[in-house]
């Protein structure tokens, strides 16, 4: 079964954006996964096709209307639909490479792009929306987001990378930031490929990369390297060569 990915926003005419071509693009065309757009305006029930309303207890700006809201979500994912909800929010929780994993492995998503000032808390609460954040920035709507997310999720999918050992050996993968990389011209600009690297010797290689890694999660990612530093078991948990 291929991972089915429904997408509701005001905005169908985004998609698939991005995600029609190189590697999800070529995916979606054969059949490895599906992207399907909801109009969530089809839900209203005015002629002016309302989607929104003014915030109870005043503030500037609109949200998104929960009676309109449960009804596109109902229609695009009914009672029995496995596949989680997710509504992308600044306020939710970051989106990290296990929960990437974790929807991968699913059979799709069901994605809300919110739009305004946001969506009303009492549909977010009734239909289960899991609440999911890119980063610590805003955005004028979720399907942005959106993209973000389903990239990073297809590109795992069994299939779609021709090297599948590229999905574990990057960054996040092993808690720390990637090592750097290194190909021919063998000196640029007097600029030589590390010694180590071409020295046949995949030991030292991999300690090399496992160096670096450390080095650059430390100066840049702070909070990575605290975590990684203290595992549960009390060791150090190198990445993978």
């Amino acid at each position: 079964m291929s991972f089915r990915a429904t997408i509701l926003t005001l905005y169908p005419e985004m998609f698939p954006g991005a995600l029609g071509v190189s590697l999800a693009g070529r995916a979606l065309e054969t059949g490895t996964w599906s992207l399907e757009t909801v109009q969530i305006r089809d839900f209203a029930t005015d002629r002016h096709r309302t989607v929104d309303d003014t915030p109870a207890g005043g503030g500037a700006g609109m949200v998104m209307r929960a009676d309109v809201l449960a009804r596109a979500i109902d229609s695009a994912s009914p009672l029995g639909d496995p596949r989680p909800r997710l509504l992308m929010s600044p306020r939710g929780k970051p989106l990290t490479q296990a929960r990437v994993r974790e929807l991968a492995a699913g059979p799709g998503a069901v994605i809300l792009c919110g739009r305004f000032e946001g969506v009303d808390q009492r549909v977010i609460d009734a239909r289960q929306l899991e609440e999911v954040s890119i980063g610590d920035f805003i955005l004028s709507g979720g399907e942005p987001a959106a993209l973000v997310l389903l990239d990073a999720v297809v590109r795992l999918l069994p299939g779609v990378m021709g090297n599948e050992a590229s999905g574990t050996e990057e960054s996040f993968e092993n808690g720390l930031l990637e090592h750097p990389h290194y190909t021919r011209p063998q000196v640029f600009e007097d600029r030589p490929i590390p010694e180590v690297l071409i020295s046949g010797n995949h030991g030292k290689i991999a300690g090399w990369r496992r160096e670096e890694a450390e080095r650059l999660t430390q100066e840049r990612r702070p909070d990575l390297f605290a975590t990684y530093e203290k595992p549960a078991n009390g060791k150090k948990s190198l990445p993978k060569a």
